[in-house]
């Protein structure tokens, strides 16, 4: 059975970090296209970033020098690391195996909240 499990969402200041974890089953980490989106102001999701199975990375330009992705093959897990939080990043993150906008699975989101 494939299933994506998030971990890692929290409360922090502005300033602060995370680290989101997306644990993966049923299916090989390393050949997928992955990402993490959240919901977007107003309406539909804004892609945060990804990592195509080849290793190519993209960043929206709101995070871009704040977070990184990676993934740890052997574990079968993906990471998003949020530096330099702001209040703006509040959100649901969620990880995502596919294409943006066509996600072929999902998982259930992990809260993060970014007080001033």
């Amino acid at each position: 059975r494939r299933r994506l499990v998030e971990s890692g969402g929290g409360s922090v200041q502005a300033g602060g970090s995370l680290r989101l974890s997306c644990t993966v089953s049923g299916f090989t980490l390393g050949d997928s296209d992955m990402g993490w989106y959240r919901p977007a102001q107003g309406n539909g999701c804004e892609l945060v970033s990804s990592i195509s199975s080849g290793g190519t990375t993209f960043y929206a330009d709101s995070v871009k020098g704040r977070f990184t992705i990676s993934r740890d093959n052997a574990k079968n897990t993906l990471y998003l690391q949020l530096n330099a939080l702001k209040t703006e990043d509040t959100a649901m993150y969620y990880c995502a195996k596919g294409n943006p906008g066509n996600w072929s699975l999902k998982g259930q989101g992990t809260q993060v909240t970014v007080s001033s």
